[in-house]
């Protein structure tokens, strides 16, 4: 699995713009077939800040993902939401085993 958590920093008075958009997003999203999964989730104490969880079959798989057209009307849409770029970290998972996912 190619896992990736997206930060993001959302201006305060962009937020339910940012969330409608995003939610659409993770909709599409969940329907290609290299998404095991994808997680849209907002910091508590935090509401302006979410993390983006996205779980592909292979890294070819989130490349396909950012050739979609919902993903680039998100990308879009949301360019000047932010606060600050978004950061994204790369992992690999070590358990559970991938025949557990998806």
């Amino acid at each position: 699995m190619h896992i990736v958590h997206v930060f993001i920093h959302v201006k305060p008075e962009f937020l339910q713009a940012f969330v409608d958009a995003t939610l659409a997003n993770a909709r599409n999203t969940l329907q290609e077939p290299g998404v095991a999964r994808f997680d849209f989730v907002q910091q508590t104490d935090a509401p302006n800040h979410f993390v983006l969880v996205e779980v592909y079959r292979s890294p070819d798989d989130q490349l396909r993902h950012r050739e979609t057209a919902h993903y680039q009307t998100w990308r879009d849409a949301v360019a000047e939401m932010m606060a600050e770029p978004r950061t994204a970290y790369r992992y690999t998972n070590l358990f559970p085993a991938e025949e557990g996912w998806g």
